[in-house]
């Protein structure tokens, strides 16, 4: 299956695609957000998050503790930045392998460990849209594996369905 390329306007879309993956994510998926710094990947994890347990209030970046686990109503989520790991093997110390069988993996920057190796994903890659300095507008480039590659149909139909601000 082709990539799906969507634009993303403004946080409200970001939202929208969020809430869209939310709902097609089952108990035990794996989420994979690429992109350079301030593209949205934390943000994309927030509204995951928040769609799935409005009562969350502080959902704080995993940059220094490399993981953060939400017990929402539906979903045990893990939510992973990889940035700060200097190779591979330390994905294993903080608990990777536990988190694919036993929850909902968002997993930031995913180029460091070797996840092409997994057999079911969805992979997001987040980029600023040229010229985007001022207007902040970003593209999301989404590839699925596994049962993710028969469901970006449905989040392509979802996403441009959902109102836009």
């Amino acid at each position: 299956m082709q990539p799906l390329s969507l634009a993303i306007t403004n946080l409200e879309d970001l939202s929208s695609l969020a809430t869209c993956v939310a709902d097609l994510s089952d108990d035990i998926d794996i989420i994979l957000l690429q992109g350079d710094l301030g593209t949205g990947k934390s943000a994309f994890a927030r509204c995951f998050l928040t769609h799935l347990d409005a009562s969350l209030i502080e959902i704080p970046s995993p940059t220094f503790t490399l993981v953060q686990t939400y017990s929402t109503p539906t979903k045990e989520v893990w939510h992973f930045d990889l940035y700060r790991l200097t190779n591979q093997e330390e994905v294993y110390e903080i608990g990777i392998e536990e988190a694919f069988v036993s929850g909902v993996s968002l997993i930031e920057w995913p180029e460091r460990f070797y996840y092409q190796s997994l057999r079911d994903y969805l992979h997001i890659r987040l980029d600023f849209a040229p010229s985007s300095v001022l207007t902040g507008q970003r593209s999301a480039t989404l590839y699925g594996a596994g049962k993710w590659a028969e469901r970006l149909p449905i989040i392509e139909k979802k996403y441009r369905l959902a109102p836009t601000q």
